[in-house]
């Protein structure tokens, strides 16, 4: 375990994309090292020793990392159908750990591993970093600090590319990556839940799979992961969420836009032009609004997510220094598989799901 101020050690557990990606925002974040790697594949062994620009063990299983006593820390970025038997070998440690999202492909894993955590001395944290893109974060601090008064609305638009290869194409198949709106949009229901501050409790969804991956074949077998979906999410305190997800949208300006309108106003937040816009009813109108330009000069280093990654790190590092309870949790986790789950299952059935039914 760490004390404040240490080196906290590293080890990546899955040196894939995210893995990289994870590997690259700890080397840019002060008092953390990657000392460690563990991925059954050449490849992905290979990326991540480039990627770690240093001395770091390398291991074909995840076992043998954890063993080894190079780390203080694991990250989790193996595909989602691993995480619950790696999660579950993990809490029986005392690292740290950062998990990548989705935090299992169904709630009962989910369920098991909250359970498992429960005697763990370690930092667990789920890595649900969309909080953190700067604007985001503007608006999450703006519709908190009450400008919009009570919360009715919250809406976002990811309008974006397909779903990227991966080793072994394992995300071209739900049963492995829990289904688009487990695996891809676990991160805005879990913004909705952190806006509204509020429990969901109904959800109601349309979606299909009209465009991508039908001409593509593995074994025989054609994907069946959405590409294309609304989803109604009903809160406890009478707020409601409105996800527009579309993957065959890459001909568009920005790939996320997100909206929250209470009782006093509205605010939005537009992603790449990171432009936060803030309308107060009876002072502002139509076509007059505040606008705000959003960046954060502490991030190190960009990545792929505008530099939430980094933010997040540099979160879970102090917490690990000063033994602090996670802001993103395995409860919040849960809740934003569950969301998913409901979707899917309201997808399948033409209905609308209670959240009772899946929790």
């Amino acid at each position: 375990m760490s004390r404040k101020n240490d080196v906290i050690r590293y080890g990546v557990i899955g040196s894939g994309m995210m893995g990289v990606e994870h590997i690259l925002n700890i080397n840019a974040v002060e008092g953390t090292q990657v000392t460690a790697l563990a991925d059954p594949f050449e490849g992905s062994q290979a990326a991540g020793v480039e990627a770690a620009a240093g001395e770091v063990a390398v291991f074909d299983d995840y076992r043998a990392l954890l063993e080894s006593g190079h780390c203080d820390a694991v990250v989790i970025a193996s595909p989602n159908m691993t995480h619950v038997e790696v999660l579950l070998d993990v809490l029986e440690t005392d690292h740290h750990v950062l998990v990548e999202k989705p935090l299992c492909t169904t709630v009962a894993d989910c369920q098991q591993v909250l359970t498992a955590s429960k005697s763990h001395k370690g930092v667990v944290w789920v890595g649900l970093e969309y909080r953190y893109m700067p604007p985001v974060a503007a608006l999450i601090d703006e519709v908190h600090s009450g400008t919009v008064g009570t919360i009715h609305m919250v809406a976002i638009r990811e309008h974006r590319f397909p779903f990227l290869e991966k080793v072994g194409d394992w995300n071209r198949f739900s049963r492995n990556t829990g289904g688009t709106l487990v695996e891809k949009t676990c991160h805005y229901f879990d913004l909705m839940t952190h806006i509204t501050g509020a429990n969901p409790v109904r959800v109601f969804a349309s979606g299909g799979q009209s465009v991508n991956h039908l001409d593509e074949s593995y074994d025989g077998e054609t994907p069946d992961i959405l590409d294309n979906a609304f989803v109604i999410v009903d809160f406890d305190s009478g707020a409601r969420g409105l996800l527009d997800l579309n993957m065959f949208a890459e001909a568009t300006f920005n790939q996320e836009e997100l909206s929250v309108v209470g009782d006093k106003g509205k605010v939005e937040s537009l992603i790449p032009e990171h432009i936060m816009r803030i309308g107060r009813r009876g002072e502002h109108s139509f076509g007059n609004v505040e606008i705000r330009q959003v960046h954060d000069d502490s991030v190190g280093h960009v990545g792929f997510h505008h530099g939430s990654s980094f933010i997040e790190h540099t979160k879970l590092r102090d917490a690990i220094w000063n033994a602090t309870e996670p802001e993103v949790t395995l409860n919040d986790g849960l809740l934003s598989v569950a969301v998913g789950v409901a979707a899917h299952r309201s997808i399948d059935e033409g209905r609308a799901v209670r959240l009772d039914e899946i929790l």
